[in-house]
């Protein structure tokens, strides 16, 4: 299972120097709504990280799709759960703490 990650230019360059392969940078709500769609397709990804503020910026019909997302996991980043570890985000997503 791989890591995927979508967000504009500054987001993403973090993770890519962090050795994240699949970075998709969409600038605009259509090109992130696409490449959304695009990677949950992608039977290798398992995790797909965003960030918060993008996710309110998509159709509703695409928000509730992602947050009933099994796989991949959805993880977002800043907004409400900023303060949260990777760890208990998966864990709130997935609902099982994956590192026992």
């Amino acid at each position: 299972m791989e890591i995927a990650v979508i967000g504009n230019k500054e987001f993403i360059v973090g993770f890519q120097l962090a050795g994240i392969q699949k970075t998709y940078s969409a600038e605009t709500p259509e090109k992130l709504a696409e490449t959304i769609q695009k990677v949950m397709d992608d039977e290798n990804v398992g995790i797909l990280v965003l960030q918060a503020a993008d996710l309110e910026s998509l159709p509703r019909r695409l928000q509730v799709i992602i947050e009933n997302s099994v796989r991949p996991t959805i993880v977002t980043l800043g907004g409400q759960e900023a303060g949260l570890s990777l760890r208990e985000r998966i864990k709130r997503s997935v609902g099982v703490d994956l590192w026992k």
